[in-house]
């Protein structure tokens, strides 16, 4: 089983990538699980058209342990497993609490077999690796991390911190850096500044998703881009994305 975590700051486009490159995996044939590792319980819904998944912490909450994987598991698009983590009440408690509650619950309920999960993607809240938002990166879970920024300095300055961390995280045997995913947003000399961030980790670029109002649209229909519009170029460039990170981690499919 491919375990593969996805970090990068707020808005960058992290969920809307991870849905649609779920979907470019499942169009392989390939059993997909998405867990969204945010509060805000929103990492899935594109894959859901627009409907919001119960948390792991909300079950919890409610039944304590007693409730079975599949109140926890959501089918999506293309038959993508979804899966929410969820968060505290607001204001109380702690919000990466929810991520290792959630992660345990999988493992503990024995989900991946179930389903026999071929790739999991851990879908991170922003730039926050600390505390519960660093579980998908230890040992045991996520295999690497791929952090997704754009030419713009507060993104750059994120994916940097993240790579920083999942770097100092190694010595423990934690997950490696994948890549970076450059998610354009036409700035000056975007393309050379996330492949001089990428060259100062010792890694590179896995993939370039260019801007496009294809994504806008497809979100306005609470859709991913791969089931709205999936003859398009953008949808293409998921896919294409899907094929580098499969490589780059000895995936071969007959």
């Amino acid at each position: 089983m491919l375990k593969l975590a996805f970090y990068g700051k707020g808005g960058i486009g992290k969920s809307t990538t991870v849905c649609n490159l779920a979907l470019a995996l499942a169009e392989k044939g390939l059993q997909v699980m998405q867990i969204g590792c945010d509060p805000k319980a929103d990492s899935t819904a594109a894959l859901l058209n627009g409907r919001r998944a119960v948390t792991v912490l909300d079950l919890i909450r409610k039944y304590n342990d007693d409730f079975s994987w599949q109140d926890m598991v959501f089918t999506g698009e293309k038959n993508v497993h979804c899966v929410e983590a969820g968060g505290p009440v607001p204001g109380l408690g702690c919000a990466g609490r929810g991520i290792i509650n959630a992660l345990e619950k999988l493992e503990s309920k024995g989900v991946y077999q179930a389903l026999k999960i071929d790739v999991v993607l851990y879908d991170v809240l922003g730039d926050v690796v600390c505390g519960g938002f660093a579980m998908p990166m230890r040992s045991g879970y996520a295999d690497k991390v791929y952090i997704i920024s754009s030419g713009e300095n507060m993104s750059i300055y994120a994916a940097a911190n993240i790579a920083m961390a999942v770097k100092n995280f190694q010595q423990r045997n934690y997950a490696r850096l994948g890549g970076f995913i450059l998610n354009c947003r036409d700035v000056n000399d975007e393309l050379n500044k996330v492949k001089t961030l990428a060259a100062d980790f010792d890694s590179c670029i896995t993939g370039i998703l260019p801007r496009s109002s294809i994504v806008c649209e497809a979100e306005e229909l609470n859709q991913a881009v791969l089931s709205a519009f999936p003859n398009s170029d953008m949808a293409q460039c998921y896919r294409n994305l899907a094929d580098s990170i499969l490589a780059d981690n000895g995936v071969v499919l007959c």
